[in-house]
């Protein structure tokens, strides 16, 4: 593991994987999310936010599949979330409504959502351009600004490889998975990003054993 002194950010292979090759990729990182936290700690931080039978308005901003907003949806029945992705064949088995657009040229109106989210999206890009995301989601949403993310550590970044015996991954996430561990952070580097953003309020929490990051910055 390069990244034992800051984020090492290299380029993914998912966005220029042909078709066959994304969607068992997307499909993978459907079952990780399920299976080893990611929905939980979804689950958890609008519970911090909203009673399961509040109705609520939520943008997902790179939503791929629309495994957000379906989660979001058995447990908040009332909730109607929007999922955005800047490919299109990412959100084909979306659940409408969703657009196809650029995360940082969001094209909605001030106030737009109650809370705007994202979730394994921000390791994806330098700490400038991290900040410039979250100000700019922050300026969709009336309620909260949430994010969920991976935690860099050594043991996210060996859990892949460590298990492909036994869960059979493909060759896209093996690289891809170790990649984005090395590209995310540690808690108080997002929360600092945020504090740049001017979400000063962000509160940032470590989920552990599924090595998670959550931020929740209420408005």
């Amino acid at each position: 593991m390069r990244a034992n002194r800051g984020r090492v950010i290299v380029p993914e292979l998912l966005d220029a994987a042909p078709d066959a090759e994304a969607r068992r990729n997307l499909a993978e990182l459907v079952f990780l999310n399920r299976w080893f936290g990611g929905h939980r700690v979804l689950r958890g931080s609008l519970e911090g936010l909203y009673q399961r039978q509040e109705a609520f308005t939520m943008l997902d901003v790179g939503a791929a599949t629309g495994d957000v907003a379906r989660t979001v949806a058995k447990t908040f029945p009332h909730a109607r979330v929007t999922c955005l992705d800047w490919q299109h064949r990412n959100l084909r088995d979306a659940p409408a409504p969703k657009v196809a657009a650029d995360a940082f040229a969001l094209p909605f109106p001030d106030g737009a959502f109650d809370v705007v989210h994202c979730a394994l999206f921000l390791h994806h890009f330098n700490d400038a351009q991290v900040v410039d995301l979250l100000s700019k989601m922050a300026r969709c949403a009336r309620r909260a600004v949430v994010v969920q993310d991976l935690e860099r550590h050594p043991l996210a970044y060996y859990f892949l490889p460590a298990t492909a015996w036994l869960l059979r991954w493909s060759p896209l996430v093996l690289h891809d998975g170790p990649v984005s561990v090395e590209a995310a952070f540690h808690a108080t580097e997002l929360r600092a990003l945020a504090q740049q953003a001017g979400l000063q309020a962000a509160e940032v929490r470590s989920h552990r054993p599924w090595f998670r990051l959550s931020l929740v910055a209420e408005l």
